[in-house]
């Protein structure tokens, strides 16, 4: 059975489709049905001279959101948005929908998420969840068209990866375990086994934020790969970045135009070179600009959106320091107060989308930071066995999903790029 995202092909040909009726309107004699089946949408004309009483009878009773099946037979309309609608011949009613909670009138935030369910039929949440598998999709076609392997990490995990301080703690028979907060150390593991490997799956952080950037499980990319020192890993991910947005510039141009995206970003960054700033250079230009932060402070929200306003694409910000990063990274052989380290922050504000390092090789060196942090040796003997046989230089990412659909959709909340987000407030439906 076709599809509306396949009507073209059926010209002057009579079909059958599946779907529900999020509009309608009537003139007495005719009803224009308003049809969505998942894949597209169109118009179905109904004429009353031209279709069975019962066809007819269906039609008035028909409500939004009521299912249906529809025969007819496809025709070319220039005004219609695929440029075909379908002259209905047949209408079946499956289900009659009760009254809908959604209506044409504005919906506050709250509302709209309580019925999250439901307002995922809306065409603008639709086409946000198109561009999302879109770029799901081609972060798994990039990386194995460049010869890593796919090697999910555990979701239970026994150890913190970057801090206890935002774990959700869950029993585990008779101990306790904790949800990943990241799947890194573990693709460190795979790939000193295969060269180069990552992992796609949710992540959790129970962090007390409320920011527009901030779920509690969010989806996130980790990449490895063995022998790549940091500037070879900061030109993966921007490859990375190139390849996404251009597969979704090529693939989901109408999805973009239904969000109503200014593509001048996007457009800029598939051009690819983007800037690199090193993290002393950042401070300088974030103080000029006004910024209170001080060298040695992390970037905050506000800075990162200071910042990327002043570049058309994504920019890198290399060379943190030492102590406001990760123990695992490795430290500039030249300034032991930086790390080789980046973050890519996306344009328009929207911030960091990725971070990534080269690793600690060395293993007195990276027993020496867990001990520093202040995190359990005990938990992390199989992470350093890691440096006892073999070890190389090697580096890695993580590129989280839900910002990166935020950006490329042009959200101002990320709690629109995922079906049902988990909140510091929500955790229904």
């Amino acid at each position: 059975m076709p599809s509306v995202s396949e009507i073209a092909q059926f010209e002057g040909k009579e079909i059958t489709l599946k779907g529900w009726i999020y509009n309608f309107r009537s003139s007495g004699s005719i009803f224009f049905l308003q049809f969505r089946d998942g894949t597209g949408r169109a118009q179905i004309v109904i004429s009353k001279s031209e279709v069975s009483a019962a066809a007819w009878g269906a039609c008035e009773k028909i409500t939004i959101e009521s299912s249906v099946l529809i025969t007819g037979v496809v025709k070319k309309e220039p005004r219609a948005p695929s440029g075909f609608e379908v002259q209905g011949t047949s209408v079946t009613l499956i289900q009659r929908a009760e009254e809908f909670p959604i209506s044409k009138k504005e919906h506050g935030p709250d509302f709209l998420m309580d019925n999250r369910h439901l307002w995922l039929r809306a065409a603008r949440q639709t086409a946000i969840m198109k561009i999302r598998d879109e770029i799901e999709f081609s972060f798994r076609e990039f990386f194995h068209q460049r010869g890593f392997v796919c090697a999910d990490s555990p979701i239970f995990t026994a150890n913190a990866v970057e801090g206890t301080t935002d774990l959700f703690e869950v029993k585990y028979f008779d101990d306790v375990a904790y949800l990943s907060q990241s799947g890194q150390l573990y693709q460190e593991a795979t790939s000193a086994a295969l060269g180069k490997t990552y992992c796609f799956g949710p992540t959790f952080r129970s962090e007390k934020s409320k920011t527009r950037r901030h779920l509690t499980e969010f989806w996130m990319l980790e990449a490895e790969a063995s022998f790549m020192d940091w500037q070879e890993n900061m030109q993966l991910q921007e490859e990375l970045v190139v390849y996404v947005v251009r597969r979704v510039l090529e693939r989901r141009a109408d999805d973009l135009k239904i969000l109503e995206r200014d593509l001048t970003a996007l457009q800029k960054t598939a051009e690819g070179n983007f800037p690199r700033l090193h993290y002393d250079e950042a401070v300088s230009q974030l103080t000029r600009l006004g910024s209170d932060i001080k060298s040695g402070d992390d970037f905050g929200g506000d800075d990162e959106t200071i910042l990327t306003k002043q570049f058309d694409r994504p920019i890198f910000i290399h060379h943190y320091p030492v102590n406001i990063k990760a123990f695992y990274m490795k430290p500039d052989p030249e300034d032991s107060a930086r790390v080789l380290n980046n973050d890519l922050l996306a344009p328009e504000g929207y911030g960091e989308i990725i971070g990534g390092s080269e690793r600690i090789a060395d293993l007195a060196l990276l027993e020496q930071r867990i001990k520093e942090h202040n995190l359990p040796p005990e938990a992390f003997k199989w992470y350093t066995d890691l440096r006892r046989y073999g070890s190389v230089p090697h580096s890695g990412f993580g590129i989280g999903l839900e910002r990166t659909v935020a950006w490329i959709c042009g959200l101002e909340h990320v709690r629109e790029t995922i079906p049902f987000p988990r909140m510091l407030n929500r955790l229904t439906p």
